[in-house]
């Protein structure tokens, strides 16, 4: 299917490892302009060697000046927006909410929703000059269940639907769409650590935390970041035009977070 983005203009943030490269991969092979940023610098340097036709550049979505400068680069680049894909995201830490760091909890609110207001503020103005333009943010299931022992995490993936709500009914007289994706058990490093973290903190074995969350979907499956970014590519072609400010789960029926 052809979805007509060829010539897309898209930035990525966190695109150099995981989802985010997945996701900056897709839009290329369909033809699109894409500029990722990440903060891991090796990863931006293998992504150059093995994507050449990606561009990149360091950046911590956190920090308002370095996204400054992410943008002045991109978008020289890329010669405008059409399509920002809020990615960054970090697990946070796992622990009952009264032994979390405070620092920590700021870290984590800081990097999986405040920097998703850094970049849209400065795509905006860019976005109001495309005739397809959208903004596809990184949410999480953790969005809408409640997940013990992960607080910091959940409660920025509920503010992050927040966010793309009002971001829907605020931009939608300029065309701006605006949607959240919401990853259930994503195949990968991340999902492993996350686990992991659970099970120590739980006194289990791995195994049994990893069956219990599969379990919890009617697929009884992981989804891959391909899948992801399959529904991204939707969203953000012409034949996505009329879906805005929607929470769209990718999880395989997820029916609880344990």
């Amino acid at each position: 299917m052809d979805l007509g983005i060829k010539g897309l203009r898209v930035l990525v943030t966190a695109g150099a490892n995981g989802i985010g490269r997945e996701v900056a991969r897709a839009f290329a092979e369909e033809g699109a302009k894409v500029h990722v940023c990440d903060v891991d610098r090796e990863a931006i340097n293998e992504l150059a060697r093995t994507d050449p036709g990606i561009w990149s550049s360091p950046c911590d979505v956190s920090n308002r000046a370095e996204v400054k400068a992410l943008f002045d680069t991109a978008i020289d680049r890329l010669g405008g927006l059409d399509v920002l894909v809020n990615n960054a995201g970090i697990a946070g830490p796992t622990g009952r909410v009264e032994e979390i760091n405070p620092e920590d909890w700021d870290r984590c609110i800081d990097i999986c929703l405040t920097s998703q207001f850094n970049c849209a503020r400065l795509a905006v103005p860019h976005l109001k000059q495309s005739d397809n333009a959208s903004i596809i943010n990184l949410a999480s299931v953790a969005g809408r269940f409640g997940f013990a022992l992960r607080t910091p995490y959940s409660a920025a993936k509920w503010g992050v639907i927040g966010f793309t709500k009002s971001l829907a009914v605020e931009l939608g007289e300029f065309g701006i769409r605006a949607n959240a994706i919401l990853p259930g058990l994503v195949e990968g490093d991340r999902i492993r650590r996350v686990l992991e973290a659970k099970a120590q903190s739980r006194g289990v074995a791995f195994r049994e935390i990893e069956q219990q969350a599969v379990a919890n979907t009617s697929l009884k499956t992981f989804v891959t970041a391909r899948q992801l970014a399959d529904q991204m590519l939707f969203l953000a072609s012409p034949k996505g035009r009329t879906i805005s400010g929607q929470a769209i789960s990718i999880d395989g029926d997820m029916q609880m977070l344990t």
